[in-house]
């Protein structure tokens, strides 16, 4: 058998080595982050204690880590393992009025799938699968918000940008059976996709996060107008633009008929949103109740977790201030319609407050104004402060969102 010449070989390794050295750094500082925040929240879990008094699906296991697997994230479980009964069954409550029992088709099937996948391939049960899928799409956003952070406002600040998804309100869920990080990792690349002008790969990873979350809404329409602001300039010609267009709201739709055509509704998956879980758009009336009430000191609305709530309305507050910030920046149209729709969708539905923090870590744009600031700094200085962030974000954005509120 002839092998190979062997100076075929090192040819191609320097190509492996600039990708390492590009991007290894990143993967360090986020991995490096994420192991600070997880170990100050899984600390201050063991040293409160409460999770031994709870019951396994609501913030409570055995050990404190179980606690990652437990609300949303025992449904998502439920999933992998048994699949779904789309239903819209009504129960009479206390009071005699009729509600709708909790289903999972709340719950959208991509991230559940992709558990089912693992654990058919390597063994884990769904929690272990479910932390995998998590972890390892927490790393592939990572990548997304540098590459787009990079590509906006170069290579400092993409790595600052990487850091502060480590450490942002509502990133204890990143490594969670939660379907977060997925999402993140389908919205930032499918916004580069865009931004590079590969319209299809854009069109399909907008199709994918549309099974994944239905704030995906808000990144398909930003995908749709950015397609049709490049029809205008016609530097892409009309047809891939046009199927970005076609491509990206199939995922979305596609479930939200299917649980339609399952629970004999057609806006089945809404009613089962509004009647049992008391998700539902109401023009930002329980986000108002919310910031009238807690800078007060009441808690006269409905879902109150007071110190988690509290952190949600720093969260909006913040966004408030940099979205402006990033206008300044001159981002690009997908940033700015996915940035502002995914508020106004979070902001101007009724749901448990204290989840804000973690409904609006899709909007990563915002990190780009204070990843421009932290740029400036030096390695080590960026880096202490990151850290400093990381080991307070066990307490605001792991501890407040698992045991203080419902994540």
């Amino acid at each position: 058998m002839n092998e190979p010449p062997a100076a075929e070989a090192p040819r191609r390794w320097p190509g492996a080595r600039r990708a390492f050295a590009r991007l290894g750094p990143v993967l360090a500082l986020y991995g490096t982050l994420k192991l600070i925040g997880f170990a100050s929240f899984m600390y201050l879990l063991d040293a409160a204690g409460d999770f031994r008094h709870k019951n396994p699906r609501f913030g409570g296991g055995a050990h404190p880590w179980d606690v990652l697997a437990t609300w949303d994230g025992w449904w998502y479980q439920q999933i992998a393992v048994h699949g779904y009964h789309p239903a819209l069954v009504e129960i009479p409550g206390a009071t005699g009025l009729i509600t709708l029992e909790g289903n999972a088709a709340a719950f959208f099937p991509l991230y559940p799938a992709l558990m089912r996948l693992v654990s058919a391939v390597t063994g884990l049960g769904p929690y272990g699968a479910g932390m995998a899928v998590s972890v390892v799409a927490s790393f592939v956003a990572a990548l997304g918000v540098h590459a787009v952070a990079e590509r906006l406002a170069g290579r400092r600040a993409g790595l600052a940008a990487a850091g502060l998804w480590a450490v942002w309100p509502g990133s204890g869920v990143e490594w969670a059976v939660y379907s977060d990080s997925l999402y993140v990792a389908l919205a930032a690349w499918t916004c580069h996709a865009v931004m590079t002008r590969r319209w299809l790969t854009a069109g399909l990873l907008a199709c994918c996060a549309g099974l994944n979350r239905p704030t995906a809404g808000a990144l398909i329409a930003a995908v749709a107008v950015a397609a049709l602001v490049e029809l205008r300039r016609r530097r892409d010609g009309v047809p891939r633009p046009l199927a970005a267009i076609a491509v990206a709201p199939l995922g979305l739709l596609g479930y939200l008929g299917w649980v339609g055509y399952r629970t004999g509704d057609p806006g089945g998956y809404f009613t089962l949103q509004s009647g049992a879980w008391a998700h539902e758009w109401d023009f930002g009336r329980q986000t108002l109740d919310v910031l009238t009430n807690v800078p007060v000191g009441h808690g006269d609305y409905l879902f109150s977790w007071p110190y988690a709530d509290l952190i949600g309305v720093a969260v909006v507050l913040l966004a408030a201030a940099l979205f402006p910030l990033l206008l300044r920046l001159r981002p690009p149209a997908v940033l700015v319609v996915h940035t502002v729709l995914t508020l106004v969708l979070v902001l101007g539905s009724q749901q448990i407050f204290s989840n804000v923090s973690r409904y609006l870590l899709p909007a990563f744009p915002l990190f780009l104004p204070l990843a421009v600031a932290l740029r400036r700094l030096g390695a080590v200085h960026r880096f202490v402060l990151l850290a400093v962030a990381a080991l307070a974000s066990g307490s605001y954005a792991g501890y407040a969102l698992f045991e203080l509120g419902v994540p």
